[in-house]
């Protein structure tokens, strides 16, 4: 399950525009004799009778039927408000809607502090939970508890959480002492839960779940769904753009031959598929219990046909010209190639030989660059392998995402308390509270704004955002940015200078914050004010899709 941010903003070094996810919406009854007269309704594919849907989550036959519980919005056609939507079926084509399965969480004063993303239902047949009996064993749904900012312990995070149903999945209850497995992080979700017959005995239950911003699926295992302990896990590999979310393990036999047995582990990415967009992958392998090893990890283990330019194998850089930040001379590049994974770093995966370059010597801080010695062309293609972090540099934008040269205005929004006591004036929907955030945009530092988070329709949020007033006593202005793109007005960040916007900027229909710059230097001297402008609506996107998002993402810096 993705969440997506509609406007960010942090000032100090950057501006943040992001934005929000696509919806489904439909609008006929899912029990009508004859789909086929409703002009919205798929014919043979499940919608629900109104309202926006997305994951099916816990795929269970139980009893003669089958149940599909999935992402449902039960207030609106936009993604939000996440429960449980349910329905079931005999034949897997006529589906019979159900009230809502699992709804959010709320506290004491009616604000919602959980949200209730992906996961999976079992049949725990032996009780093993202890939450039913032998006689009557529970379904239990694992699923993902995204945790809001109104949460007391657990603001911002993901972990795992149980409901079990005594009555045939028609009604269900949340565990009390959820969550039942909390790793502490803000991406760790979409537990996929079987039982697994071990070869050696005892058998257990199995969860294969994500940490989604660093691709990677984690197995662990349990007796009673209740305690989990962790056992290993797999990735990055392969497809790694955009975020590994809603995994499965199973296996399967080759040719229906119950003696070649496969395992199959799919790990969905988004974005990042072929043709853009969301998309799946698999990889087949083996599973031990403990263990899922893949056989069709690219690269290959070997070099392609031609000759070497750089292997960077023998210890040194072989006159490669290397430029260190002269803040950190040990970084990015080190002094010499590394042989893999720097510490602190992810997992450095499919590099052949004994050495790479890798740029995190001295962390993510240091910048610099590195040029080969001059080649000829005598072919008609270079292969080189790349991993590592995703920021293209556009034409006059800075690269990196270190503040350029400059002082912070308003301190970059690494202060305590809100916008208002700040001096930032909010109108329409937006909530002082709300902001500064710390959640939405790829690339942020510190603290932003965010359209998404500030305000109680998401998406549908509308307002501005306005600054305090300060003085342009430089010649530029630069600046993070994500989110929507609209070139109407309606959503982009604005120089106010008396009252009248000077300069503008909108996102580029992607989540990543990336500098802008302005030249300020007509107003040299003068009052400015800096105003978020979204009266946009609908998820990011071009204007023609009803999708968009704005936010600055880690504060404004001016330039000296």
């Amino acid at each position: 399950m993705t969440r997506r941010t509609k406007v960010l903003m942090s000032i100090g070094a950057a501006v943040a525009l992001t934005a929000a996810s696509f919806s489904v919406a439909t609008t006929a009854q899912a029990t009508d004799p004859d789909p086929a007269t409703q002009q919205y309704r798929p014919y043979l594919h499940y919608t629900p009778e109104a309202n926006w849907m997305n994951d099916p989550n816990g795929l269970v036959f139980h009893n003669g039927k089958y149940h599909m519980y999935y992402q449902y919005n039960p207030n609106g056609t936009r993604w939000g408000d996440m429960s449980w939507g349910h329905a079931s079926s005999t034949d897997l084509i006529h589906w019979e809607e159900h009230p809502l399965a699992i709804p959010r969480g709320f506290n004491g004063s009616g604000q919602v502090i959980e949200e209730i993303f992906s996961g999976s239902v079992v049949v725990d047949t032996q009780n093993t939970s202890g939450l039913g009996s032998l006689q009557n064993p529970p379904l239990v749904a694992i699923y993902t508890s995204n945790y809001t900012a109104a949460h007391p312990t657990l603001a911002g995070k993901q972990a795992q959480s149980l409901a079990f149903s005594t009555d045939d999945g028609q009604t269900w209850t949340k565990y009390g002492n959820n969550p039942v497995l909390n790793r502490n992080t803000s991406s760790f979700r979409d537990p996929k839960v079987f039982w697994y017959d071990s070869p050696t005995g005892p058998d257990y239950w199995v969860m294969a779940a994500v940490e989604a911003d660093e691709h990677r699926v984690l197995f662990y295992k349990s007796n009673d769904l209740k305690q989990w302990n962790y056992l290993d896990d797999f990735g990055p590999a392969n497809a790694t753009g955009g975020q590994w979310e809603c995994p499965d393990l199973f296996p399967l036999a080759v040719d229906g031959d119950p003696n070649n047995v496969k395992w199959v582990l799919s790990v969905n990415i988004n974005p990042g598929a072929v043709a853009g967009g969301s998309g799946g992958q698999y990889f087949v392998g083996t599973f031990n219990g403990t263990s899922f090893t893949a056989e069709n990890i690219d690269p290959a283990s070997q070099l392609p046909p031609g000759n070497v330019l750089a292997g960077f194998n023998s210890g040194n850089y072989s006159g490669w010209n290397i430029q260190n930040d002269p803040s950190n001379s040990s970084g990015p590049w080190g002094s010499a190639p590394a042989s893999g994974s720097l510490s602190g770093q992810m997992a450095v995966t499919g590099n052949i030989g004994a050495g790479l370059v890798n740029g995190f010597h001295g962390g993510d801080a240091p910048v610099g660059t590195m040029e080969s010695a001059p080649f000829t062309l005598d072919k008609d293609y270079l292969n080189f392998l790349a991993g590592g972090g995703k920021h293209p540099q556009e034409a006059g934008k800075q690269s990196g995402n270190q503040a350029p040269p400059g002082y912070l205005l308003f301190d970059g929004f690494d202060y305590p308390g809100t916008l208002t006591q700040a001096g930032w004036q909010l109108t329409g929907d937006f909530q002082a509270a709300l902001n500064p955030s710390t959640s939405g945009g790829e690339f942020a530092i510190g603290k932003r704004i965010n359209t998404f988070e500030g305000g109680p329709y998401q998406d549908n949020n509308v307002g501005t955002i306005t600054s305090p007033e300060f003085y342009l006593t430089n010649t530029n202005i630069g600046f993070l940015l994500g989110g929507g793109n609209r070139s109407g007005g309606e959503l982009q960040v604005e120089l106010l200078v008396g009252g009248v916007p000077v300069r503008t900027a909108t996102g580029t229909n992607s989540g990543d914050l990336n500098w802008q710059n302005w030249d300020v230097s007509p107003w040299y001297g003068q009052i400015a004010r800096i105003r978020i402008v979204d009266n946009a609506t609908g998820p990011l996107g071009p204007p023609d899709s009803g999708q968009h998002g704005v936010g600055l993402g880690a504060g404004e810096a001016q330039e000296r």
